[in-house]
């Protein structure tokens, strides 16, 4: 029986700042199997967790450096993450980071960060923007990839196949039978993203989606332990 994931979005970010230490702590405690998170590069290659591209009062985190972008504060108090930092928290626990942008003389230095974590084999890398991905799975082969998606394709396949990746994290809203369906039987998984409401958790339950992530993995959690999966792969 294929296990259905639980992935807490930028941390439980229904409870903490998003994609801040305290979100991410808060993950673990709630069970989650793993997280997702936002990636920014800064203009000296450093790797920051901060979903906007800018930080309040500081200006766009591509024209700062490491240093400038550690002194801001988040609304809850804490330094802006780094990605390594965020590894080290989330242990042996699938991690997904969205690369929001990213110039391509930085690809490698991402792919460095990701090998030094205390568990390279866990971590995996999507995105909005399709290239990177191709990017760095040329860089990579290994490395599990997926593409973010927010409307319905006509062939989903066809743009798994362009970025060359493997798992198609699609919005919640547009997630159908039909869909489910032609990436499985493409080999591919699809992840439902953002999942919050029990009445949407369920119904994406039963229609046999690999990983749901939502802002309140305990949310989560309930519904898979009281819908078993009973879908075929």
């Amino acid at each position: 029986m294929h296990r259905q994931r639980n992935l807490a979005h930028r941390g439980a970010s229904g409870y903490e700042y998003e994609n801040s230490r305290a979100a991410f702590r808060r993950a673990i405690a709630l069970e989650a199997d793993g997280v997702e998170l936002d990636v920014h590069a800064t203009r000296d290659g450093g790797f920051v967790v901060h979903h906007d591209p800018s930080l309040p009062g500081a200006g766009p985190i591509a024209l700062l450096a490491l240093d400038e972008v550690r002194r801001c504060r988040l609304p809850n108090g804490e330094a802006v993450p780094t990605l390594a930092e965020i590894l080290t928290i989330m242990g042996p626990h699938e991690v997904w980071v969205e690369v929001k942008s990213m110039p391509a003389p930085y690809d490698d230095r991402l792919l460095q960060v990701l090998a030094e974590g205390p568990h390279p084999d866990r971590y995996a890398v999507h995105s909005f923007d399709h290239r990177i991905i191709r990017r760095l799975g040329q860089r990579r082969p290994d490395l599990r990839r997926g593409v973010l998606l927010s409307a319905y394709v006509l062939d989903p396949v066809a743009i798994l196949d362009g970025a060359a990746a493997s798992t198609l994290w699609q919005e919640q809203s547009v997630v159908d039978d039909e869909l489910v369906a032609a990436v499985h039987d493409a080999g591919c998984e699809l992840i439902a993203w953002t999942v919050n409401d029990p009445g949407d958790i369920s119904r994406l339950i039963q229609l046999g989606v690999d990983g749901l992530c939502g802002n309140f993995p305990d949310r989560i959690r309930v519904e898979l332990g009281t819908q078993p999966y009973n879908q075929d792969r």
